[in-house]
């Protein structure tokens, strides 16, 4: 496998998060954000309710530095108990 992205650095990236529709979830969501990225902006955020309410999609456009700076949210997103996936 190569080491090369098909991405050019730096970039703006659009990444979703799908979690329980939850008054915590947008704060952890938040956090994990912020640790990454230090021009973060919560106006960033569009947040969309599942048909019936039980879960929010959040959807953020990040500036990834490189793929291990995308590679770093990403695992951080999944880590957290808050968020069942991130795309």
């Amino acid at each position: 496998m190569s080491d090369e992205s098909l991405l050019k650095f730096p970039c703006e990236f659009p990444i979703k998060i799908m979690g329980k529709n939850h008054h915590g979830f947008h704060q952890a969501v938040v956090e994990v954000l912020k640790k990454h990225l230090d021009d973060f902006e919560t106006t960033e955020i569009k947040e969309v309710e599942s048909k019936q309410k039980n879960y929010i999609s959040i959807t953020v456009k990040v500036n990834a530095i490189s793929q291990q700076h995308l590679d770093g949210i990403y695992m951080d997103l999944t880590a957290s108990d808050w968020v069942i996936i991130a795309l």
